[in-house]
């Protein structure tokens, strides 16, 4: 039997505190993610494109180790990547908190750590889909190809699940079917231009030569493939926001971010993630709404 349909197995035992969910969380699109989802019994599957094929991973917790499944042509390129996707290869010793706030987090967060999947393009087609639209417009469009141009989940993956589109698959998007998954013009150059030199995209200085990538993407792909610990988001329309009122009490644009966040540098994305993981227990994540909320475009509709 192959892997692609029997399946691999390692067992992993990590020597530091380890919550798999908060690592791995970033990846995650939205609850309806097709290419990433968590079972019923706890247990987090993720899909992807590795340089043998697609694949699907298993990721669960058993007697204090790691139980990782892979299934597909990548399930063992998968399985090696396992502990630096879990943050094997990350350094958080040398993080000193400034604030009460990151303290306290750190304290009650010891198995947040900073993964890398190593995979530049699974990572960039989300990031590139999120650019200057809302998250409701981007996670529809970001199903709606992962459906249409991405291929089945191998192994018994969730129903539903979906390995992400190549980069083949992109440039054979047809025009009708940008439209359709609601990625207007720039966002489709953009994609396309990706698209055709994904095999060159090793670096983020690579990847600011690609048009219509920019400091924001390339920040968003870096904290995920690579585990860039200072690579912060700036251009987000809500991180500063959330750094503000979380550190000062008060909202902050991208230089007041940089800002606030500069003792922490080489660090500062690692702090970004403690503020991020106190936001359902501390009361000042909990903004004030000052304007209504952006409405989400149907470009399908035009």
């Amino acid at each position: 039997m192959t892997a692609a349909v029997e399946g691999l197995t390692r067992r992993w035992t990590p020597d530091y505190p380890l919550d798999i969910g908060a690592v791995v969380g970033p990846l995650r699109r939205g609850a309806g993610d097709p290419a990433f989802q968590v079972g019923a019994d706890g247990a987090v599957w993720l899909t992807g494109n590795g340089a043998q094929g697609p694949g699907s991973l298993r990721l669960a917790r058993r007697d204090g180790a790691v139980v990782a499944q892979a299934w597909g042509e990548g399930a063992e390129e998968l399985l090696d990547g396992v502990p630096r996707l879990l943050g094997a290869e990350d350094e958080p010793e040398g993080f000193e908190a400034h604030h009460e706030l990151i303290r306290e987090t750190k304290r009650r967060n010891p198995g947040l750590r900073l993964g890398k999947t190593g995979r530049v393009w699974d990572s960039l087609v989300p990031a590139i889909l999120e650019q200057k639209v809302t998250g409701y417009e981007a996670r529809r469009s970001w199903r709606d190809l992962c459906r249409r141009h991405g291929t089945t989940a191998p192994g018994p993956a969730p129903l539903g699940m979906r390995v992400p589109p190549t980069p083949r698959a992109i440039l054979a998007v047809k025009d009708w079917e940008w439209h359709k998954a609601g990625v207007d013009g720039q966002r489709r150059r953009t994609l396309l231009n990706a698209a055709a030199a994904a095999h060159a995209l090793t670096s983020k200085e690579k990847l600011r030569l690609i048009p219509g990538i920019g400091v924001w993407t390339t920040a968003e792909v870096a904290q995920r493939v690579w585990g860039d610990p200072d690579e912060v988001s700036v251009g987000d329309f809500h991180i500063p926001s959330v750094v503000g009122w979380a550190l000062v009490g008060h909202a902050l644009d991208d230089d007041g971010m940089l800002e606030v966040l500069e003792p922490y540098r080489p660090q500062r994305q690692r702090a970004v993630r403690y503020i991020e993981a106190s936001g359902q227990e501390n009361p000042a994540l909990r903004k004030p709404r000052f304007a209504p909320r952006f409405s989400a475009r149907d470009y399908r509709a035009i």
